[in-house]
C-alpha cells in the first residue's frame, strides 16, 4: 500500500471515533474565523485526489458554513413568531455555498475543488483549493468563476450532470 492509503485510513479512523485531536481541532475551527486560509490541508490524501499539489500558486482556505435549513426574513408585523421566516431550499449545497464564499474572499484564484473536514452540532466545515492562474508553476487553463457557474465537481453535481458512463444531460421536469 501506498503512503496516502495509510493516511486516508487514519483520517477516516479520527472522525470515525471522534479522538479528543479531532474535537480539539472542532473547538479551534469554530471560535476563528468564518473563512481561513490554512498552512496545509488538514486530510492530505483527499486534497491530493482533488488535484491539490504542495507548490507555488496552490492555497488551501477552511470555510465554516451554518448547518440546517437556510431562512429568508418575512414581514415582521402581525406574525406568530413561528411564521416569522420562509425556509428556502436553495438549488446549491452546503459545499457548492462555501467554495462561492471562499472565491469571494479570493478574488484572484480559482476554485479547484473543495471537500468535506467535519462537523459539530451547528457548523460544517469544508476545505476549498484554490489555484492562481497568474503563477506560471500552476497554470491549468481553468475558466472564469468556475464556483459560480456551477463547473465545480460539487456544482455539476448540485446541477444534475454526474453521469456515468451515459451522455451527460441534464435532467427534465419530469424526471424530478
Amino acid at each position: 500500500m501506498g503512503a496516502y492509503k495509510y493516511i486516508r485510513e487514519t483520517y477516516q479512523k479520527e472522525l470515525k471515533e471522534r479522538t479528543d485531536y479531532h474535537k480539539q481541532n472542532l473547538a479551534k475551527w469554530r471560535a476563528g474565523p468564518a473563512i481561513e486560509r490554512v498552512e496545509r490541508p488538514s486530510n492530505l490524501a483527499r486534497a491530493r485526489t482533488l488535484g491539490y499539489k504542495a507548490k507555488q500558486g496552490y492555497a488551501v482556505v477552511r470555510v465554516r458554513m451554518g448547518k440546517g435549513r437556510r431562512r429568508r426574513p418575512t414581514v415582521r408585523m402581525g406574525r406568530k413568531p413561528g411564521h416569522m421566516y420562509v425556509f428556502v431550499q436553495p438549488r446549491a449545497s452546503h459545499q457548492a455555498i462555501a467554495e462561492q464564499r471562499a472565491n469571494r474572499v479570493y478574488r484572484n484564484m480559482e476554485v479547484l475543488n473543495s471537500y468535506f473536514v467535519g462537523e459539530d452540532g451547528m457548523h460544517k466545515f469544508f476545505e476549498v483549493i484554490l489555484v492562481d492562474q497568474s503563477v506560471p508553476q500552476a497554470k491549468l487553463g481553468l475558466p472564469k468563476g468556475r464556483s459560480f457557474r456551477g463547473l465545480t465537481s460539487r456544482g455539476r453535481k448540485a446541477r444534475g450532470l454526474r453521469a456515468w458512463g451515459r451522455k451527460a444531460q441534464r435532467p427534465g421536469p419530469k424526471h424530478k
